[in-house]
């Protein structure tokens, strides 16, 4: 086997070490039921995330794993920790999980949940979930007993903690994933009020796709001397996404939607809008348009979002329209194409948003509609990619029409009061500024009359109102 040279940062200095090129699972020293498990998986070799994460957490240490969405980080903690429960078996104390993992959104948590179980599936390890928008009583006789994983949400979490249904004195290995969405989301506080309650001897795995200096603050407060792991660059892009821009008035978004979806090759595409109401109203857009969509965001019921999900992931409904809450959090197979119906404005955010495409070695599309009041927030992606995204056409006329909204030809005035719209066809007026508004067809009046960055000033006004969150899922081989 190959080896090659790494380093980390321990006790402020930098130690070099021969880390060898791990090939399978079996090399990783796994115990045998998880290999037994990831065999029936049909998973053999280990992501670059798992082979160099862990053999420090089977090792006790603490560990800092910088990584995109989509490079197997969920896997990178969670085979160390089943490891360590079936060889260190104990029955966990009342009201006590031996591991805690936190994470950000309700999806991300499930699907963490879900792992686990794959993985764990011949151990008699017992794993519980602890996340908002159901019902509580289940949770709390869930964990009346002990329960060897706990994953959850920080709210959840701190509701069962007050309710005396949780104890954390007993933690033995503490994971935060996603840890950059955690404090864009506001959840600083809670992390630091949870940390506060755990015993200061513990194992921390540390993850996240961004190390912003918020972020590593945290880091160094929570983890002890940590290994740090970095398989890519921080907000990179995948190499298999064909990315492109179509430059389009705000008026337009709708249209040019409706015309991608009939004529581009999708088999499940997931588009994004900045707000709850953006995407409810996109949704219906496309109804009008008979293009059937569902639609996932925060002000969604646990349920609603469940069954929203599972029509996406088993085909009967092949466009979802999200909230930066799916960027990190939707786990589908076949998503060929990401749509951003508004840019963000966050830049990290749009590498998260394409990352649900092209994952498991597939290809994907991202396309991006850019507006006159998002170019400000087009520049930033670029900037942070270190890539000019290419403005292009879509399929059968939708460059044609992207063209003819995005901008006029020099020359010609803007539709409303002055233009020839409210004159006679000889562009003189015709008895009069009143009578020539009346003469108007109704499709030239208001729509017109009052230009789309009147629309885009509410809409940053509405912005504020809403809390798009963002989730990220990083899964064995994809």
């Amino acid at each position: 086997m190959r080896s090659r040279r790494r380093a980390f940062r321990s006790r402020g200095r930098i130690v070099a070490w021969k880390e060898q090129n791990l090939n399978s699972f079996s090399d990783l020293g796994l115990a045998a039921p998880i290999l037994r498990a990831l065999s029936e998986e049909r998973y053999e070799q280990p992501t670059p995330i798992q082979s160099q994460t862990v053999p420090y957490a089977l090792a006790h240490r603490d560990v800092i794993g910088i990584a995109q969405t989509g490079t197997g980080k969920t896997a990178a903690f969670a085979l160390p920790i089943l490891h360590r429960l079936a060889n260190q078996p104990r029955t966990p104390e009342r009201k006590s999980p031996r591991v805690l993992v936190l994470s950000p959104t309700r999806e991300l948590s499930s699907q963490i949940l879900d792992s686990f179980r794959t993985y764990g599936r011949h151990l008699k390890t017992s794993v519980t979930l602890a996340i908002g928008g159901v019902p509580m009583g289940r949770q709390v006789r869930a964990l009346i007993g002990g329960v060897d994983i706990l994953v959850a949400t920080p709210g959840r979490l701190l509701d069962l903690v007050q309710g005396n249904a949780l104890r954390l004195d007993r933690i033995e290995i503490l994971v935060l994933d996603e840890a950059d969405r955690m404090l864009d989301m506001g959840f600083i506080r809670d992390i630091r009020k949870i940390v506060a309650k755990l015993p200061k001897q513990r194992q921390t795995l540390f993850f996240s796709a961004t190390m912003a200096p918020e972020v590593e603050a945290l880091a160094r407060d929570m983890l002890n001397d940590p290994a740090r792991v970095a398989v890519t660059p921080a907000a990179t892009t995948a190499e298999r996404i064909a990315q492109r821009v179509m430059h389009v008035e705000r008026a337009g978004k709708p249209t040019l939607l409706a015309e991608i979806l009939r004529g581009e090759p999708i088999d499940r595409a997931l588009v994004f809008t900045r707000t709850k109401h953006g995407a409810d109203k996109v949704v219906r857009q496309l109804g009008k348009s008979g293009l059937a969509a569902e639609a996932i965001h925060g002000n969604k019921s646990q349920n609603q979002r469940e069954r929203a999900l599972a029509a996406f992931r088993d085909g009967r409904v092949r466009t979802l329209v999200a909230t930066d809450i799916a960027a990190r959090g939707i786990d589908v197979e076949g998503v060929t194409h990401v749509i951003n119906y508004d840019l963000p404005n966050i830049p990290e955010s749009y590498v998260h948003r394409i990352g649900r495409t092209a994952r498991a070695g597939a290809e994907g599309v991202a396309i991006s509609f850019c507006d006159a009041e998002e170019r400000a927030y087009l520049r930033a992606i670029e900037r942070l990619i270190g890539l000019a995204i290419p403005a292009t056409g879509g399929p059968a006329g939708g460059e044609r029409l992207a063209q003819a909204t995005a901008q006029r030809p020099k020359g010609q005035p803007r539709a409303g009061r002055h233009s020839a719209a409210a004159r006679g066809q000889n562009g003189a007026r015709s008895g009069g500024k009143h009578k020539a508004r009346q003469d108007r067809a109704p499709q030239d009046r208001a729509p017109q009359d009052r230009p789309s960055r009147d629309r885009a000033r509410q809409d940053r006004g509405r912005k504020n109102s809403y809390n798009g969150t963002i989730a990220s899922v990083g899964f064995l081989q994809s």
